[in-house]
């Protein structure tokens, strides 16, 4: 289901919809819920963020008003130019901002991240022996030898 309504997308635009027009801004809506879904989560209806689906309705609109992705149109020559968005010219898509929003609405966080890689079968080293003290100073090591604590 879409985060967005064929009425509330009818509100961004600044014409009419016949009916082959409803029809694509319906699909269009869905697609743009499909790519929120993928980048942030998949929210219910009822508890999609706000911002979902003004994101949501931004990429249906932006489709809308240009399905073909054109950058230049001259009606004298028939010019036309395509832009550089690549695969995404004439279809609904998301900018990186709004990708990057999304995937934090959703909570995930791009970043490093550290893993513990250890061998199959393999055990741990016990390291160096601590014992505690009393002023609440850095802890004395009791042995240093890796091979065994006595």
């Amino acid at each position: 289901m879409p985060y967005a309504t064929l009425d509330e997308l009818k509100g961004r635009i600044d014409w009419e919809l016949d009916e082959d027009e409803l029809r694509i801004a319906q699909g269009a809506l869905e697609d743009a819920s499909d790519l929120a879904a993928t980048y942030g989560r998949d929210w219910s209806e009822e508890n999609a963020p706000r911002l979902v689906r003004t994101l949501v309705l931004k990429a249906a609109a932006r489709y809308l008003r240009n399905p073909n992705g054109y950058t230049q149109s001259r009606a004298g020559d028939e010019t036309l130019a395509w832009s550089d968005i690549g695969r995404d010219a004439g279809t609904v898509y998301l900018t990186r901002e709004e990708i990057r929003l999304l995937e934090e609405l959703g909570g995930r966080r791009r970043g490093l991240a550290t893993a513990d890689v250890v061998a199959w079968c393999s055990t741990r080293r016990p390291a160096a022996g601590y014992v505690p003290v009393d002023y609440g100073g850095a802890q004395l090591p009791l042995f240093a030898d890796d091979r065994g604590p006595w």
